[in-house]
């Protein structure tokens, strides 16, 4: 961990074997996470995330979302905003992160336990900090409930705070103490990009003024008036609409609470159980029943999903990594110093062995031949065929295959 750090500061022993022991693993900041999917959720019922009426009445949960005394399992209860419903494998791993922390502070501190769980339901009303990939600034959060789905329910301002739009992306969670105890700066790569998906910061508080303003759309209106479906064939731009949303009632009480829904779910767990993005192995097949799904809806155009992926996602990653290639550095394979370029003596100058490229062919080409098939199959425009086919020669040119050197002799 610490080998491409600046301080080259190592963790304790100690603190692995911990973990070890523990069947947990740690990051690359001195932490252990758990990923999941995101997922929006608003209202829950007591009985869909596992857990007591009086466990949530110990917790701050004294009312249904209309006003009534919550008293039985069935009733409809408002999510506060950085209250989450985790999935259950999640629980059983946070578990043990919670031994693994209890055990170091007493061990290696020498204090006494911090969070002494011994079931999962003991979780409920424990801190979390949700951190999204390539940011560095981390959300509290409080565990609530339990889900058998493979993702993290929580409130769309939540999902916002993290910089994310609430649909179908990948973050994580870690204990709250695990971040205070164990994180450190000092086990951040020195490479660029080395202090993201770290917690360097924490929000305590949400504030909806200042999280992502794509939540500020969200509508929190119990039923949509006749005016509404009659403006749909209009085509009319919804802010034009009398519509109470998020944006409404910034700055006020009840931008927190009295949230309406239009329609109500006997379990949020019905459906499925994972995203079947985490279930394919290799990005053609997350690709292809991506564009599977595209031709069986007929408000989506398969060929433009097409063009979409290739000019966001693929032909940015494959001119960026042919320019990373023309202007990479080398490094040492022994000492692992890096020079920006090649010393004349075509050897390292600190301890003379040899030298290596930092960016391969492998790292190049991952896209190009899924991009060819696409240009092949779908129908996408002629600009975006030529930038493909364009790269695929500047790689060919780059990376001319060897030919084996022939001798008089095999001629005769």
């Amino acid at each position: 961990m610490p080998e491409s750090s600046e301080y080259k500061i190592p963790e304790i022993l100690e603190k692995g074997i911990i973990r070890a022991s523990n069947n947990i693993f740690v990051f690359k900041d001195g932490t252990c996470r758990y990923d999941a999917t995101d997922a929006p959720l608003t209202h829950f019922i007591p009985k869909e995330v596992n857990v007591s009426v009086d466990k949530l009445r110990s917790i701050g949960y004294l009312k249904d979302y209309l006003g009534n005394e919550l008293s039985n399992e069935n009733q409809i209860l408002e999510l506060k905003v950085q209250d989450i419903i985790i999935p259950s494998d999640s629980a059983n791993y946070l578990l043990n992160v919670s031994k693994f922390i209890d055990c170091e502070l007493e061990k290696i501190y020498g204090l006494n336990s911090y969070y002494n769980i011994e079931k999962k339901e003991d979780l409920i009303g424990q801190l979390v900090v949700g951190l999204a990939p390539h940011t560095s600034a981390g959300t509290i959060g409080r565990i609530v409930g339990f889900t058998d789905t493979k993702v993290v329910y929580a409130h769309p301002y939540f999902h916002a705070a993290k910089r994310r739009n609430c649909d179908g992306d990948e973050d994580s969670i870690m204990l709250l103490m695990d971040a205070l105890l164990n994180f450190s700066k000092y086990y951040l790569p020195q490479k660029r990009g080395g202090q993201m998906d770290a917690p360097l910061v924490l929000t305590t508080r949400i504030d909806p003024r200042e999280v992502d303003k794509e939540v500020h759309n969200m509508d929190i209106t119990e039923r949509y008036p006749l005016e509404f479906y009659e403006a749909t064939l209009k085509y009319i731009h919804p802010k034009e609409l009398k519509i109470e949303r998020v944006e409404n009632r910034l700055g006020t009480d009840r931008v927190y609470s009295d949230i309406k829904f239009t329609h109500h779910t006997s379990d949020i767990s019905n459906g499925p159980k994972a995203s079947s993005y985490t279930t394919l192995n290799s990005m053609e097949d997350k690709l292809m029943s991506q564009f599977d799904v595209a031709k069986k809806i007929r408000a989506v155009d398969e060929n433009d999903v097409a063009e979409r992926v290739l000019k966001t996602h693929f032909i940015p990653d494959i001119k960026g990594n042919i320019r990373s290639y023309a202007k990479q550095s080398v490094r040492c394979t022994k000492c692992n110093t890096t020079f920006r370029r090649v010393p004349l003596s075509g050897k390292c100058s600190k301890c003379s062995n040899k030298l290596v490229l930092t960016v391969t062919k492998g790292s190049i080409e991952k896209y190009l031949k899924l991009s060819l098939d696409i240009v092949t199959k779908y129908k996408v425009k002629e600009y975006t065929c030529q930038e493909i086919n364009l790269a695929d020669s500047e790689i060919k040119m780059n990376f001319r295959e060897k030919h084996k050197q022939l001798s008089v002799s095999e001629f005769c």
